[in-house]
């Protein structure tokens, strides 16, 4: 994993909340591309993931909390709830990082630089997701985009296709954008945004 990731994590920050913040009133409770998950679900389970990965760059231990659904993690107002995770995530961007130190994480023990990738990557990935749900269109950047595909090149494919992570995949539409192609790989219908 490239020394990049601090960089895709801090503008996935920015390229999530630009997201959050133009969903229109009334649409969290939309049903998202992530099978049985709203778009509230979807801010749900990115919150906890960017909260858990700013204690792992802290070298922190983690054991994140289990909401199910997802969206009974969002308390208040989506958006500033958004707002109150995202904030400490970037503080902790400003702080010394070692990318080698080894931390606990959800999957084991791994670098900060490992451990911090799921999270940098589902701000772009959910961002699509909360996009497609709230009918708004997003492209993710070509660098996260090429910063997800090295991540999942790496990974079994047993491990990408279970549920929780990634659905089967699914074709691509002729032309498409490299954000359709990446979200048809996760399994979810590029058409749908």
């Amino acid at each position: 994993m490239s020394d990049n990731v601090l960089d895709i994590y801090r503008n996935g920050l920015d390229f999530f909340e630009s997201i959050v913040q133009g969903v229109p009133g009334g649409a969290w409770q939309r049903p998202s591309p992530c099978a049985g998950w709203t778009a509230l679900d979807v801010l749900g389970h990115v919150g906890q993931a960017t909260s858990i990965g700013a204690r792992i760059v802290r070298g922190e231990t983690v054991v994140p909390s289990e909401f199910d659904p997802p969206s009974t993690a969002v308390d208040g107002d989506p958006a500033f709830w958004w707002v109150q995770q995202a904030t400490p995530a970037r503080a902790v961007l400003d702080e010394g990082i070692d990318l080698d130190l080894v931390v606990d994480s959800p999957m084991g023990r791994r670098s900060v630089r490992e451990g911090l990738a799921f999270p940098a990557a589902d701000l772009y990935m959910h961002g699509w997701d909360l996009g497609a749900a709230t009918g708004n269109s997003v492209e993710i950047p070509d660098e996260a985009i090429a910063f997800i595909n090295a991540l999942f090149e790496k990974i079994p494919e047993e491990m990408t296709r279970r549920p929780g992570v990634f659905g089967p995949a699914v074709a691509s539409p002729d032309g498409a954008t490299a954000t359709q192609v990446l979200m048809a790989f996760a399994g979810r219908d590029p058409g749908h945004s």
